[in-house]
């Protein structure tokens, strides 16, 4: 039977993300385990991770839930986060909690998708999806989901184009939806992730602004250049 979200996640807390793409330098090994030890330790009240290998250790690390999704790229895609259904039964299996699917409206995906919701579901996972836009959210929703993220906004064409988290989204969707909404994309102080609880959020998702040094890093340096 599927867990809903607010099974899951207490209200109004913080998801970490703890991921390393192959080409940076904390990919691989126990890292991303320790990280999400470490947000756990200091709070979070759960855990969003790529790949098999990370989803398996952290699990083995920490007691809260983890949202998993494997990013692949296909030639000539632009579905990117569990693209296919062979994804999905590798996430859960791996043990996730959570699975997190592209949901967006491109490629035919709002058809695409459905058996892939079907399958984690049957498998006893809930499923996340990751839109950009209103509409995609509202769709998602129709699609049988449990949550939906704003992690796409700014990533697809069409969608709003910022360096901002986009607050209007979220609003929008909180307002428009009555399965739990959670801000994620482009949050990088403590101040915006109030904000998006103010706006609706029933949680939020940070990683970058906590997991990837080398970009938290870069903000530093483009910061100090500029004096």
């Amino acid at each position: 039977m599927t867990q809903r979200s607010g099974e899951l996640f207490p209200a109004k807390g913080l998801i970490v993300s703890c991921q390393a793409l192959p080409h940076e330098p904390l990919r691989g090994g126990d890292t991303m385990a320790k990280m999400a030890r470490a947000a756990v330790e200091a709070g979070a009240v759960g855990i969003r991770t790529n790949g098999v290998f990370d989803i398996l250790a952290i699990k083995q690390e920490v007691s809260v839930p983890v949202i998993g999704l494997i990013k692949r790229d296909i030639a000539g895609s632009d579905i990117f986060i569990t693209p296919t259904i062979n994804e999905v039964q590798a996430i859960v299996l791996a043990g996730a909690d959570v699975v997190a699917l592209d949901v967006t409206d491109r490629e035919g995906r709002l058809e695409a998708v459905e058996p892939l919701i079907a399958l984690a579901h049957k498998m006893g996972a809930a499923v996340m999806a990751d839109i950009s836009t209103l509409e995609e959210g509202i769709a998602a929703e129709r699609l049988g989901v449990d949550l939906i993220g704003t992690t796409l906004s700014g990533y697809t064409s069409y969608s709003r184009q910022s360096d901002e988290p986009d607050f209007e989204l979220l609003q929008q969707l909180s307002e428009a939806v009555k399965i739990p909404v959670v801000a994620e994309g482009r949050i990088w102080t403590p101040e915006e992730a109030a904000k998006a609880l103010e706006c609706g959020a029933a949680n939020v998702v940070v990683g970058s602004a906590i997991t990837r040094p080398q970009l938290i890093t870069a903000r530093y340096i483009k910061a100090m250049s500029r004096r």
